[in-house]
């Protein structure tokens, strides 16, 4: 079966971008992976700091262990958004296939210290155990919070300078990185901004790592196409799916109100993000 660096390699090829969903419990990852293995794609399963503790670090591990070696399929797991060295190591430890080091809020110059201390030891426990663990880095402004936001937030026109994130690169030895491109996290009610496509073909070219769109949903179909056609090879999805699992949660309760077996009660959320998760698969995969 292929790693999740032969997944993205693969990606970038064939010009598709793999989709990388959240999870905050069980009905969400049997969404996510039964979109995936309907249409016979790769998938990431993403837990921040606050669904990892929600979750537990070591069952995230096992649950999309078993998937992968049961079914031999290409599933992964990525601790999103870790803000210390610490935490990305307790990850690493735990048998996490990715990680990302969110150091965006700190100068350069501890982005890359801290960000570097991660990729070494990612790559020292890779050398001693054999597993291909892959660091992602952040740089530029995408903000935080996948939630529902009035207007876009103070900050947001400052994308990623190409020479700044050469550098960067560089100076960390990170796998892949997830750029400011006119991308924001959560999704905007006037409208969330159109991608900087040009941009991410210029920060493709020179970083020479492959580029992570974080801030996906609420985003036109068209700039998922361009940022993909222009070097974006993994896709975040996460506010997208939290809106759907809670329609479908209090459309099943207002259904069913005197139901009270829980997979019962869930059943229709699960549903309702598999639906959005299947699309959003084929848009990246370039299926109809």
């Amino acid at each position: 079966m292929k790693t999740l660096r032969e997944c993205i390699k693969e990606a970038e090829e064939k010009k598709v971008a793999i989709g990388h969903f959240n999870i905050s419990n069980l009905e969400g990852l049997h969404a996510i992976y039964n979109a995936a293995k309907k249409l016979n794609v790769p998938i990431i399963i993403g837990v921040s700091e606050g669904e990892e503790a929600f979750v537990g670090r070591e069952e995230a591990v096992a649950l999309v262990r078993v998937l992968r070696e049961r079914d031999n399929f290409p599933i992964f797991l990525n601790a999103d958004h870790h803000a210390s060295f610490e935490s990305v190591k307790a990850c690493i430890d735990a048998g996490f296939d990715a990680v990302i080091i969110d150091a965006v809020k700190l100068s350069f110059e501890d982005n890359v210290k801290i960000t570097k201390e991660c990729v070494e030891y990612a790559q020292s426990v890779s050398k001693a155990t054999g597993r291909d663990i892959l660091v992602e880095a952040e740089l530029g402004y995408i903000g935080s919070g996948s939630n529902i936001k009035d207007v876009i937030p103070e900050g947001a026109g400052v994308k990623t300078d190409p020479q700044e994130a050469q550098k960067f690169t560089e100076m960390t030895g990170i796998d892949m990185l997830a750029p400011s491109v006119g991308n924001i996290h959560g999704m905007i009610k006037t409208g969330n901004p159109h991608i900087d496509e040009e941009l991410v073909a210029e920060i493709r070219k020179v970083s020479g790592v492959p580029l992570v769109l974080h801030g996906g949903s609420g985003l036109k179909d068209e700039d998922f196409t361009n940022a993909i056609a222009s070097g974006v090879s993994i896709i975040h999805i996460n506010t997208e799916i939290r809106i759907a699992y809670m329609e479908g949660l209090k459309k099943s309760l207002a259904q069913n109100p005197d139901e009270i077996v829980p997979y019962k009660v869930s059943q229709l959320a699960q549903d309702m993000v598999e639906e959005v998760v299947t699309e959003r698969l084929k848009l990246f995969n370039g299926m109809k």
